[in-house]
């Protein structure tokens, strides 16, 4: 994670931030877009908007509480996919909002929602990108990714998964045929 501006003031913010309840909860981040995001044509680079999700995660990691399970029996998160779509771009200066959540988990991955939304100007509301991140965690001590549930869990969530929608299903069996074919 090279954004450690952003990434202090994630961290910094998270006291004053209410408790973020899964899976219906959604976090908001709120950034600009600065000269460091920006590519050779100068809009946001499109790795720009994988390294943001990742504060977008940590942010949901630290609000729902399930930081202290994560640092109790030291699970190491794994990324396994991304698929992300652009719709609009983002220029420099421009103020938009992160808006992450989890969609739906099977047993030791959990599929989360990446929004980046304008909050100024003509286009306030529109959604720039739209990413569908699959993960999960990973306990080094018994060499095995950690059931969701508890994951959940620790969370404060004892329910089924919400069901997924048919984009995020298809998301899901694009993956599985990509891994098989590796």
């Amino acid at each position: 994670m090279n954004l450690w501006l952003r990434l202090l003031w994630c961290i910094l913010i998270q006291p004053f931030t209410p408790k973020l309840e899964v899976p219906d909860g959604v976090s908001r981040l709120k950034f600009r877009v600065m000269p460091h995001d920006l590519d050779a044509i100068g809009h946001m680079n499109n790795g720009r908007y994988l390294t943001i999700g990742d504060l977008g995660r940590l942010d949901l990691v630290l609000a729902s509480g399930l930081w202290r399970a994560v640092v109790k029996n030291r699970w190491t998160p794994i990324a396994s996919s991304i698929a992300i779509r652009f719709r609009r771009e983002m220029r420099l200066f421009e103020p938009f909002q992160l808006e992450t959540r989890v969609l739906g988990w099977d047993d030791t991955i959990v599929v989360i929602e990446h929004q980046f939304v304008f909050v100024k100007g003509e286009r306030a509301g529109q959604v720039a990108s739209r990413a569908l991140f699959k993960g999960g965690f990973y306990d080094r001590k018994v060499r095995a990714f950690v059931p969701i549930t508890e994951v959940m869990t620790a969370m404060g969530y004892s329910g089924p998964s919400p069901k997924l929608p048919t984009d995020v299903e298809a998301f899901l069996k694009a993956d599985d045929a990509m891994r098989q074919a590796a």
